[in-house]
């Protein structure tokens, strides 16, 4: 048909029924004129073989410059950019290359030079994974998520321990940074929640541990994270630097639970949340939704795992501080008070990622959430008031100007209280009516029915008082039952305790 070209296949069709028919029967079966017959017979080569060879049809513009000009600067350095070939050319000969019309043949040109000349490249060697052979842990940044903390912005990210074979997954919130505490603490958890240990465990680069720590401080958390694999018989690995895909299995499972967090967060129509702890609940119940699906595959692997340890390993770091006559320590440049009854004494402190516990021996003294120093060096503080109360009771009148008055207030309301009071009456009277009112709440353990009674208090434009207030509380059950059943021991069952000598 005149305009439509033929095909090979018509072509070999023709040439086949040219032996059993006539050339206009064959060429009409084949789809084409007896004229284009009559040429196939003359020429029997396949129209793809000949096809003519494509001629440029305008002038070559780097003719003069290739082989003198840009080749030699490719040939020296094969990382130069193309634009920066076209920049020189234009430095070079402004007339010939006053504007940018010819940079898309540059870049062609540096392109095919570099595909037929250029350094071989990495090639990225996919794994078969084996039943209980590989787990992986990451840190991923979480800041796309936008939670907030009772409004405000809760700085984190997220631990994630994946298994490469079933994409069993573990995640945990993480609010400092990615330390050896976080790691350890959190890949154990990862592991008695899986219920075995698999045969090597990576991460992408364990450095980011000690990153900013000197060379022996650096030493010593290589030397724990050694000790912490071996008390797990776990062979640790990690990725060469800038080779992210060789953490692929984790990396995309990052983004994978980044999304399906954001989803669940649409789905619950708001992005705040009370506390810390809901968070993590919150994570922690679609991890377990998300690992459902995966049940059959956490069976099989299950089989390959090797046995837990009898008991955890180290997953905190250690320091030995003394309380202070302010009524506390010193932990990363943070202040943590302590009872005042610890003045003096040196105490043993536990630093996980989300708190520190103190021990007196090996007595837990005292327990904090955690907090950070801030980068411009003033001071943080973590204050119970319980532990100040007696003391700020005979000295109501140092509230005012103690450097950790914020911190003393337990709950907002009880700052809100000390604004208002601070405001309408003298400093001494704030005060000592604001001291009463924290010992109140800790006397009769009444700190948050009394936070609402405070609040009430001021919604009426009224000043709370811990004398008006105390009657109001729910009176605390100082009595015990009459009837506690009370079962004596019979004295004879003692005799079979005694030794029977001859």
């Amino acid at each position: 048909m005149p305009g439509k070209p033929i095909t090979d296949q018509q072509v070999r069709s023709y040439m086949k029924d040219r032996h059993r028919y006539s050339q206009c029967a064959a060429a009409a079966r084949a789809g084409f004129s007896e004229r284009t017959a009559r040429r196939i017979d003359t020429d029997p080569r396949l129209p793809s073989q000949r096809q003519p060879e494509r001629g440029r049809t305008v002038p070559d513009p780097l003719e003069a410059v290739w082989e003198t000009v840009l080749l030699p600067i490719l040939q020296r350095d094969p990382a130069v950019q193309a634009v920066t070939l076209l920049r020189h050319l234009q430095m070079t000969d402004p007339d010939a290359f006053a504007d940018d019309r010819v940079r898309r043949t540059v870049e062609r040109r540096v392109r095919d030079w570099r595909a037929l000349n250029g350094a071989a490249r990495d090639v990225i060697f996919r794994q078969t994974s084996e039943p209980g052979r590989m787990a992986l842990s990451d840190f991923t940044d979480t800041t796309e998520l936008g939670v907030t903390i009772a409004g405000a912005p809760l700085p984190h990210r997220l631990y994630h321990f994946v298994l490469a074979y079933s994409g069993w997954e573990h995640a945990a919130v993480v609010t400092g940074g990615e330390s050896f505490t976080a790691l350890a603490e959190n890949l154990q958890n990862a592991l008695w929640s899986l219920g075995g240990v698999p045969g090597e465990h990576r991460t992408d680069s364990l450095s980011a541990a000690y990153r900013n720590l000197d060379a022996e401080a650096a030493k010593d958390v290589t030397v724990r994270y050694e000790g912490f694999s071996t008390h797990y018989g776990l062979l640790a690995s990690r990725c060469n630097p800038g080779e992210a895909h060789e953490n692929g299995s984790v990396e995309s499972h990052n983004r994978h639970l980044k999304t399906a967090l954001d989803q669940a967060l649409i789905l619950r129509g708001c992005r705040d949340f009370d506390d810390a702890a809901d968070w993590r609940r919150f994570v922690d119940q679609l991890v377990a939704r998300r690992n459902r699906r995966r049940e059959d595959a956490v069976r099989l692997e299950a089989t390959a795992l090797r046995p837990l340890p009898a008991r955890r390993a180290t997953d905190f770091t250690e320091a030995v501080v003394r309380v202070t006559r302010t009524g506390g320590f010193l932990v990363h440049s943070v202040f943590y008070s302590a009872p005042s009854r610890l003045i003096g004494q040196r105490l043993r402190v536990h630093i996980y990622d989300d708190r520190i516990e103190a021990f007196l021996g090996a007595t837990r003294v005292v327990s904090h959430p955690r907090r950070r120093g801030r980068p411009n060096g003033v001071r943080v503080h973590q204050v119970d008031y319980h532990h100040v109360i007696h003391a700020l009771r005979r000295k109501p009148h140092a509230l005012a100007g103690s450097v950790y008055r914020d911190g003393l207030f337990p709950r907002t309301e009880y700052a809100a209280a000390w604004s208002a009071l601070s405001e309408a009456l003298p400093r001494r009277d704030a005060c000592r009516r604001m001291v009463e009112l924290l010992w109140l709440a800790h006397d009769e353990a009444c700190e948050a029915e009394l936070a609402l009674l405070i609040a009430g208090e001021l919604a009426d434009g009224r000043l709370p008082e811990a004398r008006t207030l105390k009657p109001r509380l729910e009176p605390r059950r100082r009595s015990l039952p009459d009837d506690v059943p009370v079962a004596l021991t019979e004295l004879a069952s003692f005799d079979a305790l005694l030794e029977v000598r001859p």
